[in-house]
């Protein structure tokens, strides 16, 4: 990670509220041309920390710099490079969608609309209707139109497939894909972990205004070690298998069920083994990020 340039950097991030709502001492870097999932419930600090990252709001103590200029005495300069979507979204009073997007298009400098026509085609919106009577999903689609339709070195969502049904989800993930293809830096908030796992390349747990951890999605992808589970036909089968090469992380005498952790090195073992048994199954179990968040948070309770 050393050799990679960082885009946003945010160093002792404070910014207190009282009665402990805010955000407490957060630091992490957004590296250039990555995708950086922020994961947590719902007011645990994932909106204050993006709005600092805007130049919203002034930090107690602590700073956040993008492209190395501070976000909050160089926040109009720093916009000129961001694409944003904010977690709760405000029209101004125009009548439909395609007047608002051409409002934005005029003020963004873009003057080639084949960008936002790909991405209304790909979110089935239609932005003739009129932005009062639209629906939450509409409004959402209209916004991440707003957001990306300049093609931004920066691209920061909160929160962004709030109201999408799960095939909007999905055109949305293809479409972090393709920013982060053409070398976008991109920071999310999001509670959904089967999008963050699909998209980031590092995500940022936060609870309670702490940041937890941050976990690189490549390493979670490629752990050393694979986890299987095996039913067995008979218990004569399931109490003599030679486990001395593994981890044993669970039991069922009952079920003549055991979970076992292999190294990479010993799967082979592992198989072999296995063969001389009878079994009635063998499966593999897959690691995931909210199997990591779940993890996470009750150590820091803990």
């Amino acid at each position: 990670m050393e050799n990679k340039e960082v885009v946003i950097s945010i160093k002792n991030l404070t910014k207190d509220y009282g009665n402990k709502r805010g955000i407490f001492d957060i630091s992490f870097d957004v590296y250039k041309g990555t995708v950086f999932g922020y994961c947590g419930t719902n007011g645990s600090g994932k909106t204050t920390t993006l709005r600092h990252i805007m130049g919203f709001i002034k930090p107690n103590s602590g700073s956040v710099t993008v492209k190395g200029l501070d976000a909050w005495k160089n926040a109009d300069e720093i916009k000129k490079y961001v694409g944003y979507l904010p977690g709760e979204i405000a029209f101004p009073s125009v009548e439909n969608g395609s007047e608002f997007l051409k409002i934005q298009a005029e003020s963004l400098g873009v003057t080639d609309m084949s960008k936002a026509e790909r991405i209304i085609n790909a979110l089935q919106l239609d932005p003739t209707a009129n932005l009062r009577r639209m629906s939450k999903g509409m409004k959402q689609k209209t916004a991440i139109v707003a957001a990306l339709m300049h093609s931004p070195e920066i691209i920061i969502l909160d929160e962004p497939t709030t109201g999408l049904d799960p095939l909007m989800r999905d055109a949305f993930v293809n479409l972090i894909k393709e920013e982060k293809a053409r070398g976008a830096t991109i920071i999310m908030s999001n509670h959904m972990f089967d999008e963050l796992e699909e998209t980031c390349d590092y995500v940022g747990f936060i609870k309670d205004g702490h940041l937890i951890d941050v976990v690189d999605m490549n390493a979670l992808r490629n752990l050393p070690y694979r986890d299987y589970e095996i039913k067995f036909k008979n218990i004569e089968d399931y109490q003599s298998l030679n486990v001395s090469k593994f981890e044993v992380l669970e039991k069922d005498d009952d079920e003549k069920r055991i979970v076992l952790r292999s190294d990479l090195k010993h799967i082979n073992n592992l198989i072999a083994e296995i063969r001389k048994h009878e079994i009635t199954s063998f499966s593999e179990r897959k690691h995931t990020l909210e199997e990591f968040f779940v993890k996470d948070i009750k150590e820091g309770e803990e």
